[in-house]
């Protein structure tokens, strides 16, 4: 099953929300800090509902830490961005892929996105719409790689 890497989030409620969703597909769920927030905070844990017990959660203390458990376990990185070279449907997603997204403010670093082994995008048609939430963009990603893997 793919992972979820969200890089340095910011907002509580958009984690707990991405937690949620990552329980409910039996999705591993990788933080990798700094984070905006704590684990602890009251918004991350009610947006989560109670639902964190299912949450196969993974804490990086960096991005450095994150690339040592990337290394040893293998598999693509597929970078989210607004800046993604190809649209995410056109994406061929594996079981071992590891997708990736940005804090809500700045999106992936450069020195993220130059790892990636593919950058793509979700396009909104609307041009005057910068980007979209980032719990609607983790979902969007995490369920068309789960719909490629069921047929």
């Amino acid at each position: 099953m793919v992972r979820i890497v969200l890089v340095h989030p910011e907002i509580p409620p958009n984690t707990g929300n991405i937690a949620r969703s990552c329980a409910a597909t039996k999705t591993e769920l990788h933080l990798v800090a700094p984070l905006g927030f704590e684990i602890s905070d009251r918004y991350l844990k009610r947006a989560g509902l109670d639902y964190w017990p299912l949450v196969k959660l993974h804490y990086h203390e960096s991005i450095d830490a994150f690339w040592q458990s990337h290394q040893q376990r293998g598999g693509r990185l597929i970078g989210f961005s607004v800046r993604g070279t190809k649209n995410y449907l056109d994406c061929q997603y594996q079981s071992t892929d590891w997708l990736l997204f940005g804090k809500e403010t700045a999106g992936l670093s450069k020195e993220v996105t130059e790892v990636c082994d593919e950058m793509v995008r979700i396009d909104i048609a609307e041009p005057r719409v910068r980007s979209l939430n980032l719990s609607v963009s983790v979902s969007i990603g995490l369920f068309e790689a789960i719909r490629q893997s069921a047929q």
